[in-house]
């Protein structure tokens, strides 16, 4: 059998395109992949081989108990808050309780007043930035892209301010799949935990107590498992958002404009983020449901498949190289797609608070500069999302605007 690769080290970081193109030129439109502890995987490649496995859930199912390798994975696996066993998430529940689910979810999160969560999202960047502005550099990820996101969801989904961020730490812990990943994934049970068995004490107009209140009849565990997932879906890769589109318009010539203040290349910019550097690069997974056959591999029952979501928006088919501004052209797979695609009201939410975070950024500190050379920023660890580890910026110092969010 072919030598599997494993998805992780130094290029994978570094150069993950090159990567996956010389996995596609060597291994077709689905490759073989070791994840941690050599675990086999498939990593498919290609964008209409992924179309196709996210558009039939009956043969590639998001059923994680079927995965014939159960057997051999260790309970101190740093990748199971990020694959799931025994988990009664939404992420693999199938068939018409699916459908049930995600409707309960998408309803609750389309009840988010839009006026209210830019406003949100308006006050705490402003507050963040007040904390910095007058000092002339900073990192914008550590100081403002990773703490925005969750603040503005902890206040939509009802959890105490004061709890941001510690959940911060564990979010990071648990995606970033490495020795604390299950320690962060313990503390965002426990937060969720406690969030679900105060609103049903007391509701409130939130996210979380309208979730409750829905009469499909979901028990507390499995809405408490659902409201993991969102956090997580949540906040993580919208602060990715804002720093690799924050890091494109800050090295790349064609949006300097966005850089005195204007915002109209702002949506270009995160468009095509979306494409070429999208947050979500490879989701785990689905499981195949019997054997088969995918892009010229033979799939055996049980055989997990990773969706590579930022090869196949990069597969030659669909994106030329070096191509020009991809505008509006929405047919990335960072979403996902399909029955288990990200629901659209969540999508518009992390686009909101990403687009505030920028605009408001550029129009506090029109003239931020990198800090260093393009060259040496470095990204994050994890197989499954793409982030900058930091992004050091300078600018004029300015006052803070005063009062709190």
């Amino acid at each position: 059998m072919t030598a599997r690769v494993p998805l992780s080290g130094p290029r994978f970081q570094t150069e993950p395109a090159e990567l996956y193109r010389e996995l596609r030129r060597d291994h077709g439109a689905v490759a073989p992949v070791a994840l941690d502890g050599d675990v086999p995987a498939w990593l498919v490649l290609d964008y209409r081989e992924l179309h196709q496995v996210t558009s039939d859930p009956v043969l590639f199912s998001r059923d994680s108990g079927l995965w014939n390798e159960w057997d051999r994975i260790p309970d101190d696996w740093p990748l199971l808050p990020m694959i799931g066993r025994k988990q009664p998430s939404i992420l693999y529940t199938v068939g018409e309780r699916h459908r049930q689910r995600a409707a309960m979810i998408g309803d609750a999160l389309e009840s988010v007043d839009p006026f209210a969560l830019r406003r949100y999202a308006e006050q705490y960047a402003d507050a963040l930035i007040d904390a910095f502005c007058g000092e002339g550099s900073t990192d914008i990820v550590a100081r403002y892209a990773t703490l925005l996101p969750v603040r503005v969801l902890v206040k939509i989904y009802g959890v105490p301010d004061e709890q941001g961020p510690e959940l911060v730490t564990a979010l990071n812990d648990m995606i970033d799949g490495r020795e604390r990943a299950l320690a962060g994934q313990q503390h965002l049970a426990g937060a969720m935990a406690a969030l679900l068995a105060a609103r049903q004490e007391e509701p409130g107009e939130d996210v979380v107590s309208r979730m409750l209140a829905d009469p499909s009849g979901f028990t507390a565990e499995e809405i408490a498992q659902d409201l993991m997932v969102m956090m997580a879906a949540g906040h993580q890769p919208t602060a990715d958002w804002i720093g690799n589109s924050l890091r494109l318009m800050l090295t790349d010539d064609r949006f300097a404009a966005s850089l005195s203040g204007g915002r109209h290349s702002v949506a270009e910019a995160m468009n095509e983020v979306l494409w070429a550097d999208t947050p979500t690069q490879n989701v785990a997974g689905r499981w195949a449901s019997r054997d088969t056959h995918l892009g010229g591999r033979h799939i055996k029952a049980g055989d997990m498949l990773l969706l590579g979501l930022a090869a196949a928006n990069a597969d030659p088919q669909v994106h030329i190289d070096n191509a020009a501004l991809t505008g509006g052209n929405s047919a990335f797979f960072s979403f996902g797609h399909g029955d288990h695609r990200c629901p659209f009201p969540a999508q518009e939410i992390a686009e909101v608070i990403a687009r505030t975070a920028i605009e408001v950024l550029l129009d506090r500190l029109p003239d931020i500069d990198l800090a260093v050379p393009a060259e040496s920023l470095t990204r994050r660890p994890s197989p499954w999302l793409r982030g900058l580890t930091e992004l050091p910026v300078t600018f004029t110092p300015t006052p803070a605007l005063g009062g709190s969010a």
